[in-house]
C-alpha cells in the first residue's frame, strides 16, 4: 500500500518538451488543469501529495517518475537517459532525503529512466532501452540487492519506456501490450492484455486497489474493473503530447 507522493507542476517550459508523439503542442494552462485533477486523484486513493514546483530550466522535469525508484527501503536517484532531463535529479533527491535515511545515486556511464523500472513485491523488472542502458541496470541491480531486494532485465525494442507497454496491477496481474505480450519473463503474470489502438492506456497505475487509466480507453477500463479494481479515469491529453504517461507524473510511496 502507498501512503505518499511527489509530484512535479509543469512549467510554461513544457512546449519545449521532447517528444516523438506527433500530437501537436501542449495546451499550458489545460495541462495544469489536467495536473491539479491528477493530484485530486491520488488525494482520492489516500495519498498525502507533496507537490514540487515547476522547473522552468527542464521542459520535461513534470515527469518526476524517470528521475528516482523509490521503494520501501530506499530510493534511488537516477541519472536519466536523455541529457537534457540530468538537471532534474538534485531537487529530487533532496526532496527524497526529507523522507528516507537511504538514498543511492546512478553515477556515469549509467544511464536509467525510472519509467523502465516495474517493482513486483521483492522482484524488480528493468527494461533497456533508449533511455536505460546494461550499466545504468547493473547499478541498480546491485542497489536493489544491497537492501533485499531482487533485480533483472528485460530488452524492450518499442516505446519509450518499459512502462510505457505494461503496468503491475498487484495481485499476481498486469496490464500489458505489445511485444511484452510474449515475453517468457512476464509468462507467470495473469495478464489484461490491450490491443494495439489502445496502447496508450497499458500505462495505467495502481494504488491501494484503485486504478488510475487515461481518459477514452473505455475497453481498458472496462477490463480493469472487471478484474476488480475501482477506475479511475483521467485525462491527461496534454501530457501525452509529450509522450508522457500517468505513472511518469509521480513518485509513489
Amino acid at each position: 500500500m502507498f501512503s505518499r507522493a511527489i509530484v512535479r507542476r509543469p512549467g510554461r517550459s513544457m512546449i519545449k518538451g521532447i517528444t516523438t508523439a506527433g500530437l501537436g503542442q501542449p495546451d499550458y494552462e489545460l495541462a495544469l488543469q489536467q495536473h491539479d485533477a491528477y493530484i485530486e486523484a491520488l488525494e482520492s486513493c489516500g495519498l498525502v501529495v507533496t507537490v514540487m514546483q515547476a522547473e522552468e530550466d527542464y521542459p520535461d522535469a513534470m515527469f518526476v517518475e524517470d528521475t528516482a525508484f523509490v521503494m520501501p527501503r530506499c530510493a534511488i536517484v537516477t541519472r536519466p537517459g536523455a541529457e537534457s532531463r540530468r538537471g532534474e535529479t538534485g531537487s529530487i533527491r533532496k526532496q527524497l532525503e526529507s523522507f528516507y535515511q537511504d538514498v543511492e545515486i546512478i553515477e556515469s556511464p549509467g544511464m536509467v529512466d525510472a519509467g523502465d523500472i516495474m517493482m513486483v513485491g521483492e522482484q524488480v523488472y528493468i527494461g533497456l532501452s533508449e533511455r536505460t542502458n546494461q550499466a545504468g541496470a547493473d547499478q541498480m541491480i546491485e542497489y536493489l540487492r544491497k537492501y533485499g531486494y531482487r533485480g533483472s532485465t528485460i530488452a524492450i525494442s518499442e516505446g519509450l519506456h518499459f512502462k510505457s507497454s505494461i503496468s503491475y496491477l498487484e495481485h499476481n496481474r498486469i496490464v500489458v501490450t505489445g511485444e511484452l505480450c510474449g515475453k517468457p519473463e512476464l509468462a507467470h503474470f495473469e495478464a489484461i492484455v490491450i490491443d494495439a489502438a489502445d496502447a496508450y492506456s497499458a500505462n495505467s497505475v495502481w494504488i491501494n486497489d484503485y486504478v488510475l487509466v487515461p481518459a477514452g480507453y473505455a475497453n481498458t477500463s472496462w477490463e480493469i474493473a472487471e478484474s476488480g479494481y475501482e477506475v479511475i479515469e483521467l485525462n491527461v491529453s496534454e501530457f501525452q503530447k509529450l509522450d508522457g504517461g500517468l505513472s511518469c507524473l509521480s513518485l509513489r510511496f
